[in-house]
């Protein structure tokens, strides 16, 4: 797949010009967005990011649209977990609903920009050594493991965390307890002051690179071209904000997406490896000769991925909805 600096350049603006939009359309004015406009937006970027993979599929061929559509459901899946995350966070910091969607943006631009520099490491990782897929996979795994640990304890390993963040952040620099309105940096006494939604960021900023360690691995183990793994991410990050506060309600009674979740990273996961093992190049394996193992294909990974997902979403329905019935 040959991608020109020029085709490089337009992506990126195209991307960044939908965000400044974003900001001066919703964000700049602070306030509540109502479900018909959160509606509305969520379904206007998932149109976006549903004709890139048409576009794909028109430049470069069907498979590699289909690699950009099964990174692009993946990182989407794994965005809706991180949402949930996102609430922890706005509920640990207090933080008015009219002031969330320019925290929320911030934050999405932050991981973006984190998940960037990520993307163009694995590259140049995997370009120069096959056996990165090895230790992709291993830490996928490892991963997928520890998601199933914390599953049904999110909460408090998130304020554990914020609470770290927040006593080593005013250990070094001045901070209030109150808001400004929607200043991130206010002035007391004559004096730079840092606000509750500053350390809300931060927090943010922190859980965006957790998630990035997770998500990029995860999309290489789908597709090795950057240019997909890159916009495969940006529109799957595209539309978050509105997403928050579409399903924030519906996030409570998706108890099953973190084992959901764990499901697609563990088999992503054995996928590298197994990738890893029919590009081996390590001595100690096999005497460096490629291993004859069968492979994934993109079309079997993006139904397996689409099916766990279906089947995660359906059993926490079914198993949550007794308790909205009583509710």
């Amino acid at each position: 797949m040959h991608v020109t600096t020029l085709t490089w350049v337009i992506t990126v603006l195209v991307i960044l010009g939908l965000f400044i939009f974003d900001f001066f359309a919703h964000v700049r004015t602070p306030h509540e967005p109502t479900f018909r406009e959160s509606g509305f937006w969520s379904a206007v970027y998932i149109g976006i990011a549903l004709l890139f993979g048409g576009f794909v599929a028109w430049q470069w061929g069907g498979t590699y649209a289909g690699e950009y559509y099964a990174g692009f459901v993946t990182e989407k899946a794994l965005s809706v977990d991180n949402l949930f995350i996102f609430l922890i966070i706005m509920s640990t910091f207090a933080v008015p609903r009219i002031y969330q969607q320019k925290v929320l943006l911030i934050g999405i631009v932050l991981a973006l920009v984190m998940r960037g520099i990520f993307i163009g490491v694995g590259a140049a990782a995997i370009s120069a050594f096959s056996w990165v897929f090895y230790l992709f996979g291993a830490f996928l795994v490892y991963t997928a493991a520890k998601l199933l640990k914390e599953s049904g304890h999110e909460a408090e390993v998130e304020e554990k965390r914020d609470s770290r963040i927040v006593a080593l952040t005013k250990r070094f620099l001045p901070t209030t307890d109150e808001y400004h309105g929607d200043k991130l940096i206010t002035r007391i006494d004559g004096r730079r002051t840092l606000t509750p939604l500053l350390l809300a960021l931060l927090a943010i900023g922190f859980a965006d690179l957790l998630f990035a360690l997770d998500s990029i691995p995860a999309i290489y183990g789908l597709t090795e071209q950057p240019y997909l793994v890159f916009t495969a991410n940006a529109f799957a990050l595209m539309g978050l904000r509105q997403l928050f506060f579409l399903i924030g309600g519906l996030l409570d009674r998706l108890v099953y997406l973190s084992y959901g979740l764990a499901a697609i990273l563990a088999f992503i996961g054995v996928k590298l490896v197994l990738h890893a093992l029919h590009e081996n190049t390590l001595p100690f394996i096999n005497g460096g000769e490629h291993v004859s193992v069968p492979e994934i294909s993109t079309p079997v990974s993006l139904g397996v991925i689409l099916g766990i997902l279906v089947i995660a979403t359906v059993a926490s329905l079914a198993k949550t909805r007794g308790a909205v019935k009583q509710d």
